[in-house]
């Protein structure tokens, strides 16, 4: 009897932290995690998987992870999309809604073009349409995390990170499907253009959402904009203690997930996995893991707190490369798969909302779109340049030892954050 008390608490504090999801802005991120995971893997792993599929060396693969550069640089022309407006659409939908809405047409667009070129025989051409998909995937993604950081109140961003991810991946699983089911039945360029027509559900929940208030200085000179655009954006990041330990952790938290994650596909394929086994893993245990663990993720964050759900959520991520090393060893073998994919997926998804909510909790209101834009390249940086190597280090070590890296690789990444940790004051260290 003297359980229960307790055990009820504790189940009420686990409640009263899930009420949150209850919201109609929560379904509208839903959507809009939709529109950003929708064009991220046509410049990353299924670019890689369809390169693969016809023959393209792993070395050349990826080397192709360079396509995805804009979004390490997306911080460049966010002052751009936080402060201009465009014609017509401005006043019409506003600010963050207008440039959505841009940059979902632009992506319908270019993924049609990309799935007209051929990466054999006009590799250039291939690259310039990825490219063009990364660089406005990144711009739709500026608005839309200023758009969530703006519409939510600072106790709700750990749910928001969780919400988004959740629409981000199921727009990863659809994508993926597609990407490994159909190519089998059809040529690449028809699943290209189907891929295309999903950017549809980014326009019609940007006329459906409201645009969230703002208030934003009227600019009477150029020198006054660039101060309120660029320069103060910066400014007010700048002025945080450890700033710079900051940018690093963002740079490094996932790393080594990053690493693995840009020729995943490929290593599937020479295990000897087929794409409907792949989907049939990946896409099954893969996506409830997924999904669970997003959701876990916002509950940790609202139960415990950032920095105690961060390092938590990086140890089992890092660890859990270790079961790819498994795979390596073991080969063509789907139980080991299933334990692998599963067990990534969910501590990928933990860190994931874990990551964004700590990020998001660093940006001003009217300068988000700069200041979450700045956070996030770091972190797309290491995704895509520092990650172009993967290919050939898996080449150079051979699987086994290369998953191994890429579980070392989180090591700089938890000391920052517990240095982080220390500085915030909030919390205490684990000992």
């Amino acid at each position: 009897m003297s359980l229960s008390v307790p055990v009820r608490s504790a189940w009420k504090r686990w409640a009263r932290a899930a009420e949150v999801y209850r919201d109609r802005r929560q379904l509208i991120i839903l959507l809009m995690g939709f529109s950003s995971g929708m064009p991220f893997l046509l410049s990353g792993s299924v670019l890689s998987y369809w390169m693969s599929q016809v023959g393209v060396d792993l070395t050349t693969i990826g080397i192709f992870a360079l396509v995805g550069v804009p979004y390490a640089f997306k911080f460049a022309w966010a002052p751009l999309v936080d402060r201009m407006p465009l014609p017509l659409l401005d006043r019409w939908l506003g600010r963050r809604r207008s440039w959505m809405l841009a940059a979902q047409i632009g992506i319908l667009l270019a993924t049609l073009l990309l799935g007209w070129s051929d990466p054999v025989a006009r590799p250039w051409f291939t690259a310039f349409a990825a490219v063009t998909i990364a660089f406005l995937s990144a711009t739709q993604d500026i608005a839309i995390d200023a758009y969530r950081i703006e519409i939510l109140h600072d106790e709700e961003q750990g749910a928001g990170s969780a919400t988004t991810q959740l629409g981000y991946r199921i727009a990863l699983w659809i994508v993926s499907a597609m990407s490994q089911l159909l190519p089998s039945v059809m040529p690449w360029s028809t699943v290209l253009s189907l891929i295309a027509v999903l950017a549809v559900v980014g326009v019609a929940t940007t006329f459906w959402a409201d645009e969230p208030v703002s208030k934003r200085p009227i600019i009477h000179s150029t020198g006054e904009w660039l101060n309120e655009s660029v320069v103060r954006p910066f400014a007010e990041f700048f002025a945080y203690r450890g700033w710079f330990v900051i940018l690093l952790f963002a740079l490094l938290y996932k790393y080594g997930d990053a690493l693995g994650g840009s020729i995943t596909l490929p290593f599937f394929d020479q295990m000897g996995f087929s794409g409907p086994e792949i989907f049939g893993v990946s896409k099954s245990f893969g996506v409830a893991a997924t999904i669970v663990g997003g959701l876990a993720g916002g509950l940790l964050v609202a139960r415990y707190g950032l920095f105690k759900a961060l390092f938590i959520a990086g140890i089992l991520q890092a660890v859990t490369n270790l079961l790819f090393s498994w795979q390596a060893q073991a080969g063509h073998d789907i139980i080991v798969l299933t334990i692998a994919i599963t067990a990534d997926n969910f501590t990928g998804a933990l860190g994931g909302v874990a990551f964004i909510a700590y990020l998001s909790s660093l940006c001003t209101a009217g300068m988000a779109g700069t200041q979450y834009a700045l956070l996030t390249s770091l972190m797309a940086f290491g995704r895509t340049v520092l990650s172009a190597g993967g290919g050939w280090l898996a080449t150079e070590t051979g699987w086994t030892v290369f998953w191994m890296l890429t579980t070392l690789m989180a090591i700089p990444g938890l000391l920052l954050l517990l240095w982080l940790w220390h500085a915030a004051g909030k919390e205490t260290p684990p000992s």
